[in-house]
């Protein structure tokens, strides 16, 4: 068993779990979003993106591809939350929430992704 894969795979599949924890709920109640869980889903993506750096492969770029797209909806999310928060000052209404959790939901259809590859990736890797 390969320890660096484990814990790539492990990385990969906690940013997807950690994105559908976020999204799941009404899309327009910030009492079923929570900051915290999104800045986890940031933290994790991060992680993620980073071990995917240096894999020369096409995989390895497709791998790197999706991992960004998920970084730059969840930044923007995070963007929108803090705007909405302490720059407009109005609070999460219904319009800054659908987009918050918008945003995170196509991160989390790139982080789908992802472990599709991945597992398309383990599935060609022969012993």
């Amino acid at each position: 068993m390969n320890l660096e894969k484990v814990i790539f795979s492990f990385f990969m599949i906690l940013a997807l779990t950690l994105n559908f924890g976020f999204f799941y709920g009404e899309i327009e109640d910030p009492s079923h979003h929570n900051v915290y869980e999104l800045f986890a889903v940031i933290v994790v993506n991060l992680i993620a993106t980073i071990m995917k750096f240096g894999d020369k492969s096409q995989m390895g770029a497709m791998l790197l591809a999706t991992s960004l797209v998920a970084m730059v909806q969840l930044i923007a999310a995070a963007i929108v939350w803090t705007f909405a928060e302490h720059v407009q000052q109005t609070g999460l209404t219904v319009s800054a929430m659908s987009t918050i959790v918008a945003l995170s939901g196509g991160a989390m259809l790139a982080n789908i992704i992802s472990v599709i590859l991945l597992m398309i990736e383990a599935s060609r890797f022969e012993r």
